[in-house]
């Protein structure tokens, strides 16, 4: 994990001032901190008389602790999607060639921010599981805890479906345009199941 490239692009949601990096981001981080929370109230509940066995938490705590690593760096990715959008639109269009070039790197980068948070939004609805299965049993004075990571898990699930929305019209390509909102649906309607 680049955490230099995670705070970063926290960062950067968080400055009033920074155009760069925007909702992709911040869901996946919302994503991340459910993670980190959901994992809190698994290692919360561990040897708590009438729950759960301690491998049943750790197993949760474990999965939480990768989803959440995954989740902080999708934020970066995301805002380096953005990036290379950036550029690419930067890029010379004189000749037949450069423009050539400049439209390749313009799609290329606009699949990137449709499948990145599409990725995120995938983790996302992996942290509301694991939130599903800690409320069958878990230590209840992490209730608030355990309701704030579904929360955010929720949001994170939401952001990211509304960041694969707004860029598939910039994508030429009917197919894979298809292909993502069918795999965003399926996301969906999983209900973090």
């Amino acid at each position: 994990m680049d955490v230099d490239n995670n705070i970063d692009a926290f960062l950067k949601v968080m400055d009033g001032k920074d155009n760069s990096t925007g909702g992709g981001s911040a869901s996946s981080i919302a994503g991340a901190m459910a993670a980190g929370l959901a994992g809190m109230v698994a290692r919360l509940s561990m040897g708590k008389k009438d729950l759960e066995s301690t491998e049943h938490y750790n197993a949760i705590a474990t999965q939480a602790e990768t989803l959440c690593q995954k989740l902080f760096t999708g934020g970066s990715q995301d805002s380096e999607a953005f990036a290379v959008v950036s550029a690419a639109f930067g890029m010379p269009k004189g000749t037949d060639k450069e423009k050539a070039a400049r439209s390749q790197a313009i799609k290329d980068g606009m699949t990137r921010c449709a499948e990145v948070p599409l990725q995120n939004a995938t983790l996302c609805s992996q942290v509301l599981a694991l939130c599903s299965r800690l409320e069958k049993s878990y230590n209840t004075t992490t209730a608030s805890d355990l309701e704030c990571a579904r929360h955010l898990a929720d949001a994170g699930l939401k952001g990211c479906a509304a960041n694969v929305r707004v860029n598939l019209p910039y994508l030429k390509d009917d197919l894979l345009v298809r292909n993502l909102e069918a795999r965003l649906e399926a996301i969906l309607n999983s209900g973090g199941e």
